[in-house]
C-alpha cells in the first residue's frame, strides 16, 4: 500500500471512530432493581440502545430504594451524579427541596425541544409528580397500587364460596372468622403495612393522612392518621392479630413468600406482586380490589401509587440532556409501557398504554390485572387521594412501623399508637420544614 493510500485509510478509520464516539453519548441511570425487575429494566435499556446509535444508556444498581436515594445525594455533593436517578415516591418532597440538584422534566423537554404531553399520563399517577399547576417534575416509571390477593382454594377448604364478595372489610372479617374456625393458620397477611393500611386506606376512604392536602399544599403540614377511620381500621387489625386471624410477617414484603407458598388465604400487596404470584402459586388465586368499610360515606374513592419515578440530575451537558429526554420519551411510549405493565403488574401509567393492553387481550386472558388501573381512575382524585408529599417520609414510615408493631403485639391500642406516631412524625416534619426554607 502506498503512503497516500495508507494516509487515506487512516483518515477514514479516524473519521469512523470519531463518528462512533460522537454517536455513543453515555447516559448514566442509577436504579434500585434486581432479580426479575432488574432483568426487565436491562431489557428496556438494551431495546433503546439497539434502536438508535446516538446514545448509550448505562444502568447501575445502587441498592434498595433508600440506598439509591442516599447514593444519588452523596454523588451530587461530590459532583459525580448520574444523569437519571430512580427515587421512590416517599422521596419526592426530598428531591423537590434539593434546590439546584435537579432539572424538572417539563424544563428538560422544553429545553431539548421534545414533544411531551403530561396529560397522557393517568391522573392519579401524574398528580404525584407534578406541581400544583400540572408541570411534571419527574417521570413516573414503576407505579403500583395495593390490591387484595385471594387464595381461592383456601376459601373452598373453609367451606366458603371462592368467588364470595370481598369488597368490604366487613366481608373480609367474616371470611377470616370462617378461615380461623376451620383451622387455617394464616388467614391474612400483608406487605408494606403503612403504605397499604394507613396511606392508601386514607385515600380509599377519602380521609386525610396529613393536613394541607397530604402535604401538596405546603411543607407546614401535620400528620392526621390518628383520626377515627384510621384508628378503627388499625384497632380491627390489632384485634385480628390477637385472635390469630392477621399474621404480621414484616415491614416490607416478607409476607409474599408465605402467600405464594399457599400458607395464607388473603394478602394485601402491591399490584406489582402479580408476576411473582402468577409464577410461583400452585393454587387457584384471584385479584380483588382493596376492601373498604361500608360505613365510610365517601368510600371507595381512589387508591394512590407506590413505586418510583426518574429524576433528572443537574450538572450535565446539553447533548447529554438531549439523550435523557429521548430515553424518557421512549420509556413512556405506549408499546414499552404496555409491555412493562403486562410483564410486572405495575400500572401502565399512560392511558394509551392501558388501552393498548386491553386491545391486545391481556385483561381477558389474565382476570384481575385490570383492577389496579380501575382503582386509580374510576374517580377523580381529591385533596385526600392525590398522593402524599411529606418531608423525611422514609423516616416517618419507620416510626409508623414501630407503632404498628406495638399494636400487633398487643402492647398498645390503636389510638395510643397512632397518637404517638403522629407526634413523633410531626417533629420530623417541623425539622424538614425549617431545612427547606
Amino acid at each position: 500500500m502506498t503512503i497516500r493510500k495508507t494516509l487515506i485509510a487512516a483518515t477514514t478509520i479516524t473519521g469512523l471512530l470519531t463518528g462512533a464516539a460522537h454517536a455513543a453519548t453515555e447516559i448514566e441511570w442509577w436504579h434500585a432493581f434486581t432479580g426479575r425487575l432488574g432483568d426487565l429494566l436491562a431489557e428496556q435499556i438494551q431495546t433503546f440502545n439497539d434502536s438508535q446509535d446516538e446514545y448509550v444508556i448505562k444502568g447501575s444498581h445502587k441498592g434498595n430504594y433508600s440506598e439509591t436515594l442516599n447514593a444519588g445525594i452523596a454523588a451530587f455533593r461530590a459532583k459525580e451524579q448520574p444523569h437519571m436517578l430512580m427515587v421512590f415516591e416517599v422521596g419526592t418532597a426530598t428531591m423537590m427541596a434539593a434546590k439546584g440538584a435537579i432539572v424538572p422534566v417539563y424544563e428538560l423537554m422544553d429545553d431539548t425541544g421534545k414533544d411531551f404531553d403530561p396529560d397522557a399520563f393517568m391522573g392519579a399517577v401524574k398528580g404525584y409528580y407534578t406541581t400544583t399547576d400540572g408541570k411534571m417534575l419527574s417521570l413516573p416509571y414503576n407505579s403500583s397500587t395495593p390490591v387484595l390477593y385471594v387464595n381461592k382454594d383456601a376459601l373452598s377448604d373453609a367451606g366458603l364460596n371462592p368467588d364470595m364478595d370481598l369488597s368490604t372489610w366487613e366481608n373480609v372479617g367474616a371470611a377470616l372468622d370462617a378461615l380461623k374456625e376451620s383451622g387455617h393458620e394464616c388467614p391474612l397477611t400483608t406487605a408494606w403495612q403503612s403504605w397499604i393500611h394507613l396511606e392508601n386506606f386514607g385515600a380509599w376512604h377519602d380521609t386525610p393522612f396529613a393536613t394541607k392536602d397530604n402535604g401538596f399544599a405546603g411543607t407546614d403540614t401535620e400528620l392526621a392518621f390518628n383520626g377515627p377511620m384510621h384508628v378503627k381500621h388499625i384497632q380491627t387489625m390489632g384485634d385480628w392479630a390477637k385472635d390469630g386471624k392477621f399474621i404480621y410477617a414484616g415491614r416490607r414484603n416478607e409476607g409474599g413468600a408465605r402467600f405464594r407458598a399457599g400458607e395464607c388465604a388473603f394478602f394485601t400487596e402491591s399490584s406489582a406482586g402479580y408476576a411473582g404470584v402468577k409464577k410461583e402459586a400452585e393454587f387457584d388465586f384471584a385479584i380483588r380490589p382493596l376492601p373498604y368499610y361500608v360505613t365510610a360515606p365517601k368510600a371507595p374513592q381512589n387508591t394512590i401509587i407506590g413505586g418510583a419515578s426518574l429524576w433528572v440530575m443537574a450538572g450535565h451537558k446539553d447533548e447529554e440532556y438531549a439523550g435523557v429526554a429521548e430515553f424518557l420519551n421512549f420509556l413512556s411510549s405506549s408499546e414499552i409501557q404496555a409491555k412493562w405493565h403486562q410483564d410486572t403488574g405495575y400500572l401502565p401509567i399512560t392511558n394509551d398504554a392501558a388501552a393498548l393492553t386491553k386491545e391486545q387481550g391481556f385483561y381477558d386472558e389474565n382476570p384481575g390485572t385490570e383492577i389496579a388501573g380501575m382503582q386509580m381512575t374510576t374517580k377523580a382524585p381529591t385533596g385526600n387521594s392525590k398522593g402524599l408529599r411529606l418531608g423525611s417520609f422514609d423516616q416517618i414510615r419507620g416510626i409508623i412501623d414501630e407503632e404498628l408493631e406495638a399494636v400487633w403485639s398487643g402492647d398498645k391500642d390503636a389510638q395510643e399508637a397512632m397518637d404517638s406516631a403522629v407526634k413523633r412524625g410531626n417533629a420530623l416534619l417541623r425539622r424538614f420544614e425549617r431545612s427547606a426554607k
